[in-house]
């Protein structure tokens, strides 16, 4: 077994064997920002792989990290609970569905509530 060269142009904890083009950088996509009418909600509770604990779903939202952060932060402040942004969808915790769909139609989104 000989030496393995390190690379000079890897970032540490990157284990990306190969890469034909580019940088990181160039590879991002930017997220397509709509304004809230554009938006097609769904509020919706599940209780699945979360040991029976109730979260309260909204999504898909197109916004930027930053935008969906701060409709975050608006929504956990109106229920008094926590919460966190997955994917392009945000979980708050409990059954907030009515609170939540009349807070999004005041903002300008449109929403429906989903499921049972």
């Amino acid at each position: 077994m000989g030496k393995q060269k390190k690379s000079k142009n890897k970032k540490a904890g990157d284990k990306t064997v190969y890469r034909e083009f580019g940088t990181e950088d160039a590879l991002e996509r930017p997220t397509p920002e709509l304004p809230p009418g554009d938006h097609n909600l769904r509020i919706q509770t599940s209780r699945k792989g979360r040991g029976g604990k109730t979260v309260t779903l909204i999504g898909p939202f197109e916004l930027s990290d930053e935008n969906l952060k701060k409709l975050l932060k608006t929504l956990k402040n109106l229920c008094g609970t926590g919460g966190a942004v997955k994917e392009d969808r945000l979980e708050i915790q409990g059954d907030h569905r009515d609170k939540l769909l009349t807070k999004l139609t005041q903002l300008g989104y449109p929403a429906k509530l989903s499921g049972g």
